[in-house]
Order: structure tokens, then sequence, then C-alpha cells
């Protein structure tokens, strides 16, 4: 499975990148407007920082300017995936980028019916929101599973970026439910390598390391 991180700090992708922990990145409005500085700028560095691909989100609701502004948006950087809302025009300009080879992820997705009319579509990656469905009682694990089933039942190669990660549970259960891709704020991300008994035993070596003298 695949590690985006869902941030525009780009110190932090920086760091991740080098640790070589990440294969892209989200974001969306609500990110780039912490930053402070203007889209296109956060975009071009971000996309400087991985090779993977970088979502970076429309702001139009209507087909033509969508179409327009995901243009704009692919032009920054060869390795930008436009973002699109899961909407009736979101999904035909969907069609309309794909189409023009440009790599879209379908967002704002919360039914597998939405994850099928974006791979009809021709969607790169569609975005589930696992933790927003929680929130309302419902089990935002079975949609991604439900998507999965419905995915290699019929050979789509749009991939399931599982997305609205809250914590290290939700990355596990993504995949084992065969998400392609999790997309995961950093603090989440760090912090699945801690383990209370990983720290106790590192403790215990390098305390008996520490007795006999050992170094290398």
């Amino acid at each position: 499975m695949k590690f985006f991180v869902d941030t525009a700090d780009t110190d932090e992708i920086n760091s991740l990148a080098e640790a070589g922990l990440i294969d892209g990145v989200t974001t969306n409005p609500s990110l780039i407007a912490k930053s402070g500085r203007a889209m296109s700028d956060v975009i071009a560095e971000i996309c400087d920082l991985t090779a993977g691909h970088v979502s970076a989100e429309v702001v139009a609701t209507d087909f033509d300017t969508m179409v327009s502004e995901g243009r704009k948006l692919q032009k920054i950087a060869s390795n930008v995936a436009v973002k699109l809302p899961l909407t009736m025009d979101g999904l035909k300009a969907c069609r309309t980028l794909s189409d023009a080879g440009t790599a879209v992820n379908v967002t704002l997705c919360f039914s597998a019916n939405q994850a099928l009319l974006a791979a009809k579509a021709g969607a790169t990656y569609i975005s589930p929101f696992i933790g927003r469905l929680d929130d309302m009682n419902i089990d935002g694990m079975e949609v991604i599973e439900e998507i999965r089933v419905i995915y290699d039942n019929y050979g789509f190669e749009t991939e399931i970026l599982a997305a609205s990660i809250r914590n290290a549970n939700h990355v596990k259960l993504s995949a084992l439910a065969g998400a392609d891709v999790a997309t995961v704020p950093p603090n989440v991300l760090r912090g699945l390598a801690n383990h209370p008994l990983t720290d106790k035993g590192l403790a215990a070596f390098l305390a008996d390391a520490e007795k006999a003298g050992i170094k290398i």
C-alpha cells in the first residue's frame, strides 16, 4: 500500500520524504489556506519534494471552470493530480481531464455507488472519507471493502485512496481491506512506528550494552 501525506506543510513533507516513507501528497484548499501562501507556489514546491502524485484541488463547482482550473493546476508540474469533487459536473470534468492524460483524484466519496461512477469516469484515484463516515455512525471501512470488491469484479484501474484517516487503526484496517493508498496526516504516519514494547526492548538492549561496555 502506498502512503500519501495529507498536508501542505513543506517542512513535514521534506522530512518524511527524506525518510522514504511517502509516495505522494494530498492537499486541499483548507490545508493550503493554513500556509498563508499562494496555492501555485505551495503546489510547485511540494511537487519538487516528491516524485509521486500531488493532489491539488479545484475551487470551482461548474464543469467549464473545473476543467479550466484543472488544466492550470496540471501545468504547475507533471506530477500534479487534479482533485475534483464527486458531483455530476465533477465526474464530467474527470472524464475530460483524464482523456487528455491528466491524473485525477475524485474526492468527497461516501458510497460504493459514487466510487463506481468515478471509475467509469476514468478517475486515477477515488477518495472515500473514512473518518467523516464514522462520525455519522456509518462504517467507513465497510465502504472501502465494498469498493474493493466492485473494482475487482470489473477490472477497474482506479486506485482506492483511503482518506479522512484519523488514527493508526484506520491505516491498518484500510490495508486489510485492500486500499491501494492511504493518505495520512503527518502525526498519524509518524505514530505508526510507535509501540511501548519497542521502547521497552530498546531501553533494555541499550542498558545491557552499556553494562557490557559494548561499542561499535
